[in-house]
């Protein structure tokens, strides 16, 4: 088959990569479309840094960073065949996405960052059969390939203590903070403040639900606390609590992931605030716990999403809740993933592509 493989530091389009063979509880599929992640983006480049990490969090860590790897893991497929002794759930040719998951020789393995599992950058791909999900019917594949990341942003909100009276804050409109723009919108929760440097990050965080945009190279957001009924500071939390007036409670999601951002969010976030950090920082980064501890801040780190999640993102998706096709921003073959790799780093106006191999 062909497929994009990292080899060393550069993507190579193999015509001749070995199709990968099902085994028992598998399945084989040919993928219809798979969105580039920005962990691929770092990954190219940082894979050693990322499997030691994973490592020390305590993760598999059977990764070979050295052989050949093909990445992609936000996709939906077509169904091609079974693995022995595997129950034929699904008929052959039926439409699915899927958690990024199979079972290898050392346990479940992270399809597109293994060297057993290509991922979807590939005409096809082995998963496990039990976690397939069938796209409803009507909803193309372009929009069922973009589950994935809209389920991390669903797994962040949920983590994130929300109120009818929260006002929340989403700092960086990638991806991961248009995700989390959609599953706050999901929930009711508003108003929402979004803040980008790029003006067309910005204009498709108000086209998911944001209610207010901000560019922080033109002012900072945390400058709207006050004006939403959020007490900016000590100081002013302080004269609202002796003239009985109540700060409404707020919650910043952390969406840009480089060092300086969490020190920047305890210092200019309002007392009491829970910091969700959604972006994967992969720098060692520095921040002043007393800050925290002086305005009673909560920190909180997420990661992934659940199974149930990731199907109820699928399902809103499809019915219309998540407007999943405002984050697209074109599409390309094998042969252009490359490329795509380039620009992506290089270009913020894009948001997502996909590669339809």
């Amino acid at each position: 088959m062909k497929a994009v493989v990292k080899r060393g530091n550069a993507l190579e389009l193999d015509v001749n990569y070995a199709d990968p063979t099902p085994g028992e509880g598998q399945v084989l599929v040919r993928t219809l479309a798979c969105g580039i992640c920005g962990s691929d983006l770092h990954a190219l480049h940082h894979l050693d840094h990322m499997a030691d990490m994973s490592r020390r969090s305590g993760s598999l860590s059977n990764l070979d960073t050295k052989a050949d790897m093909v990445f992609g893991h936000e996709f939906a497929f077509e169904v091609l065949d079974y693995g022995v002794n595997t129950a034929r759930r699904l008929p052959v040719g039926t439409v699915c996405t899927s958690l990024p998951a199979a079972a290898g020789p050392q346990g479940m393995e992270l399809v597109g960052y293994s060297n057993r599992f290509p991922g979807g950058f590939s005409e096809m791909m082995v998963l496990q059969a039990d976690l397939l999900l069938p796209v409803p019917e009507g909803l193309p594949v372009d929009l069922a390939a973009m589950t994935e990341p809209f389920a991390v942003g669903e797994h962040a909100v949920a983590r994130a203590r929300l109120d009818p009276r929260t006002v929340a804050m989403v700092i960086g409109c990638g991806p991961v903070g248009l995700a989390v723009i959609a599953a706050l919108k999901l929930r009711g929760v508003g108003p929402i403040v979004a803040a980008d440097l790029s003006a067309e990050r910005r204009k498709t965080a108000e086209a998911m639900g944001a209610d207010i945009v901000i560019d922080p190279a033109e002012g900072s957001p945390h400058d709207q606390w006050a004006s939403l009924g959020v007490a900016q500071s000590l100081a002013e939390a302080s004269v609202w609590a002796m003239t009985c007036k109540e700060s409404r409670p707020a919650v910043v999601f952390e969406c840009v992931g480089v060092p300086g951002m969490i020190q920047s969010l305890l210092e200019n976030g309002p007392p009491g605030a829970q910091i969700v950090v959604v972006g994967v920082c992969m720098e060692t980064d520095r921040f002043e716990p007393g800050i925290a501890i002086n305005k009673q801040m909560g920190l909180d780190f997420v990661f992934g999403y659940s199974p149930e999640e990731f199907a109820g993102t699928l399902h809103n998706i499809a019915d219309g809740k998540i407007a999943a096709s405002t984050v697209l921003s074109g599409t390309v073959g094998l042969d252009g993933v490359a490329e795509a790799f380039r620009r992506l780093s290089s270009e913020p106006s894009l948001v997502k592509v996909l590669v339809k191999p």
